[in-house]
């Protein structure tokens, strides 16, 4: 099972693991951490991360970036018409209302929802895990941020699905920092404890988000958070451009915004700026070269012009530190630390104002870049059951109050309840009992617009359905469970219908159920299956809460307040579940999704296929560079002008051959299907795998007679030695010392005859012999030959009487059997000398 933790950002992407030796975060394909969302679609693939940011300019109307802020908005939103004419690339329709990217992508104009681009992204982030753990990877966690209304995040939900990958959790970016900070401390406070509040502020790119956390031991709480979701670096960016856009055109008369490839530069260049003056404060020049109308422009600024520049973006960082202190009903001296994340955190003007408002020293102990991606990683790892790892309970908050909206009967008219207030513990179940006759709708909607970043309040609707009437007529109870769930994802999650049945008297019911009155049904209940469904331990709880909706149910409340019958009918209920229509708002239809899903498989299959074309193209072209170099380097005296006149006449014509290759792979052999690349390369190979092989037999040829000599050498030495009647050689048969130098006479001839014909050859034609013949030989003398002359001699038997017993060396190899009656005869079985003492039984004379 992986474990990995995706941090989609506006601008970068990080990916995490977890591995045995704790979490990491992974490189991609160029040893970077840093992953650029961006993706880049081509006339035959789709570039995704760092190839695609190369392509920012070249081929900047087809390649997208900063898509994250277009999740679960309509076309229509006025925050998308507002940020249609500073995009480079086209923004469109889709057919269900919601933003899509126009491109052309295979030489056709085409439309991807937000969805699909980010499944796009997923995908580059998911090969680079799998690339890292060596194995498939399905389940992750994602980050989102904070402030991401409902349709945003089952936006962002569906992305996933349609990358492959099932999303254990869309987790908070604040509570996933949190989590990273939390679960290595040691130190603290026990449950019972006071809890330890750290302020958590992580300044993005595109995004500015704050959260009040309470700590104890395995335990973290989310109080509170606040935001600015227009508030990043990209501000900051912005100020510069505009400012050497006004300096430009005074200086050079040049107006950038009406060319898209300057202004992605300028862009660019900006943000390089914008870093080094975090880190220097003298005056710092922008250079450009071939800006517009092939003109060089220049500029330079400094720490202070740039931080007067941007008042009144600095001004905005304090406000929501504000909020968050009041909803979390705090004061400064509450607050342990203040631990701050985010590329924007490197501004110092920033830090200041964050460290000034909070009086003390902010703290910056966790990777300001990759603390999201680790926290999301090692939530995964409490929801695996692939890792065992510390007890840790998350409960984060309901960024904005939740509210359902329904007809009423008893009041003709609609009638609403705030169901999960700001700040609200999540994941939350509460269960709401209605009493009606018939289907109903709930409308569930967020009830303080002006605080959402989101110019619709809906959320959904859901109507309940196959309610029908008690067998009295009387309206039937019906019981609503609403839910926050993992994701902070709202819906209705089920509703069941309580039918009452009276039963005879004296008989038994199977379940006893009294009518509650609202006071009762007001009552804290825990729900043990939701419990068990959260995987991080956090405990789910219902609250039941009964809305009387017509004019019968008041008349059963005011008999309620009425002294009991001595006598109380017994009743049984039967509980049936009820189907539940559910229409978030902008939710991707199921047929839509699947197609997506199908889309993104054929995508990958294509841009495998190019990626294979494209290798073979670059095999052909590394070869024509190769053998061109080699032909007049060390191929060049293996190589004659009339030679394999089979394949060419004289020298030239491989080089013709090679340079006509060239001409075509930059011409009509730019784009050719890979199996032309495959027969071009075996052509070419066809002319020079000759010359090569003949320069590699040359090479090696030397050594194979040379090992070959030695060892017809050393088995010339043993016949000699057998007939000189050396000792060594004694016990071997005359038989098989004549089969010896047999086979080395004939080794020795073939040997010579070999070298004198390949003497006598040109470098330039086939040779006499190859090393493979060369080195078989070898063997195959071998072979032959080492078995008889290396026949050890057999074990020689001496005399019990013989005085050579006395010598304790070795004899034909073996070890020399003690004489009966010696004193070697006499020594312990330990090892230990014999002793020199004599013994009752000796005779001494």
């Amino acid at each position: 099972m992986s474990v990995v933790g995706f941090d989609v950002g506006f601008l970068n992407c990080y990916v995490a693991v977890a591995r045995a030796g704790g979490i990491e975060t992974v490189a991609n394909e160029y040893s970077d951490r840093c992953t650029p969302a961006c993706v880049s679609f081509g006339p035959r693939n789709r570039s995704i991360g760092a190839a695609a940011k190369s392509q920012v300019v070249t081929n900047c109307k087809n390649t997208v970036q900063g898509f994250k802020r277009f999740h679960g908005r309509a076309f229509s939103d006025p925050y998308i018409q507002r940020l249609k004419s500073s995009l480079v690339y086209d923004l469109a329709q889709m057919p269900s209302g919601t933003t899509g990217i126009k491109v052309m992508y295979m030489e056709e104009e085409k439309v991807f929802s937000i969805e699909q681009v980010t499944a796009m992204l997923l995908t580059k982030m998911k090969e680079t895990a799998e690339h890292a753990l060596k194995k498939p990877v399905a389940d992750c966690v994602v980050s989102v941020p904070c402030y991401y209304t409902d349709a945003e995040r089952r936006s962002v939900v569906d992305a996933a699905q349609i990358a492959g990958l099932n999303c254990l959790r869309l987790m908070n970016e604040t509570t996933a920092v949190a989590l990273a900070y939390g679960i290595y401390k040691q130190d603290l406070p026990a449950p019972e404890e006071k809890p330890r509040i750290v302020v958590f502020v992580d300044i993005g790119h595109s995004g500015y988000q704050t959260s009040v956390c309470a700590f104890n031991k395995g335990k973290l709480k989310v109080l509170a958070t606040a935001c600015d979701p227009e508030l990043g670096g990209k501000d900051f960016d912005e100020m510069l451009v505009r400012h050497f856009c006004e300096e430009f055109g005074k200086k050079y008369k040049l107006d950038v915004k009406t060319k898209p490839r300057a202004l992605v530069r300028l862009y660019q260049e900006c943000e390089k700026l914008k870093k080094l003056m975090s880190a220097n404060s003298s005056d710092l020049p922008l250079n450009i070269e071939c800006f517009m109308n092939d003109i060089d422009v220049s500029g330079k600024l400094n720490r202070v012009q740039f931080e007067e520049m941007c008042a009144d973006v600095l001004g905005r960082v304090e406000a929501p530190l504000h909020n968050l202190m009041e909803q979390a009903k705090l004061k400064k001296e509450d607050i342990y630390a203040v631990e701050i994340v985010g590329g924007a955190s490197r501004i110092p003007s920033v830090k200041e104002r964050i460290g000034r408002f909070f009086g003390k020293e902010l703290s910056t102990t966790l990777n300001a870049d990759e603390a999201v991606a680790r926290g999301c990683a090692l939530q995964c790892a409490i929801l695996s059951p692939a890792f065992k790892v510390r007890e840790f309970s998350i409960t984060d908050a309901v960024a904005y109050p939740i509210s359902l909206k329904w007809n009423s009967a008893a009041e003709e008219g609609l009638s609403d309840c705030e169901v999960f207030p700001k700040n609200h513990a999540a994941p939350f179940s509460k269960v709401l009992t209605f009493y009606r006759r018939e289907p109903f709708s709930l409308e569930a909607y967020y009830n303080t617009p002006r605080e959402l970043p989101y110019p619709d309040p809906t959320i959904g609707q859901f109507v309940i359905q196959k309610v029908v009437p008690q067998a009295s007529g009387e309206s039937s109870k019906v019981k609503v469970k609403v839910r926050v769930n993992i994701h902070g994802i709202f819906s209705v999650s089920s509703a069941s219908l309580v039918e009452v049945q009276k039963t005879e008297e004296g008989e038994e019911p199977m379940d006893t159920e009294q009518q509650a009155t609202p006071e009762e049904e007001g009552n804290m209940q825990t729900d043990q299956d939701e419990t068990k469904a959260q995987g991080d331990g956090q405990k789910e709880t219902e609250e039941e809460e009964e809305k009387t909706t017509s004019p019968e149910e008041s008349k059963t409340e005011k008999k309620s307040d009425q002294p009991p019958q001595v006598k109380k009918p017994k009743v049984k209920t039967k509980v049936l579940e009820l189907p539940i229509e559910n229409s978030p708002q902008w939710e991707l239809a199921i047929d839509m999704l699947n197609l997506f899903v199908e889309n993104e498989g054929n995508m990958i299959m294509q841009d495998k296929l190019e990626k294979e074309r494209n290798d073979a193209k670059n095999y052909v072209e590394e070869y024509v560079y190769d053998m061109r170099d080699k032909l007049h380097g060390r191929l060049e005296k293996f190589v004659s002008e009339q030679q394999d006149r089979q394949y060419y006449k004289d020298r030239d014509i491989l080089s013709l051959q090679l340079e006509d290759t060239e001409n075509w792979l930059y011409e009509d052999g730019e784009d050719q299907p890979k199996q032309q690349y495959i027969d071009k390369l075996a052509e070419l190979k066809k002319l020079g795998q000759p010359i090569q092989e003949r320069y590699m037999e040359s090479e090696e040829r030397p050594r194979a007679f040379d090992d070959m000599g030695k060892q017809i050498q050393m088995y010339m030495k043993v016949v000699e030695a057998y007939k000189t009647k050396e000792e060594q050689y004694d016990h071997l048969d005359q038989e098989e010392i004549n089969k010896v130098d047999k086979m080395v006479n004939e080794a020795m001839i073939w040997l010579n005859s070999k070298m004198n014909q390949q003497s006598k050859l040109s470098l330039t034609v086939e040779p006499a012999v190859r090393v493979r013949e060369i080195q078989d030989k070898t063997k195959e003398l071998y072979s032959s030959c080492n078995p008889i002359v290396t026949k050890p001699k057999p074990k020689v038997e001496l005399p019990k009487d013989n005085k050579a017993g006395e010598q304790n060396g070795p004899v034909n190899g073996q070890e020399k059997a003690p004489a009966e009656g010696t004193e070697k005869g006499t020594g312990d079985s330990t090892g230990n000398p014999p002793s020199t003492e004599p013994r009752p039984d000796m005779d001494l004379d």
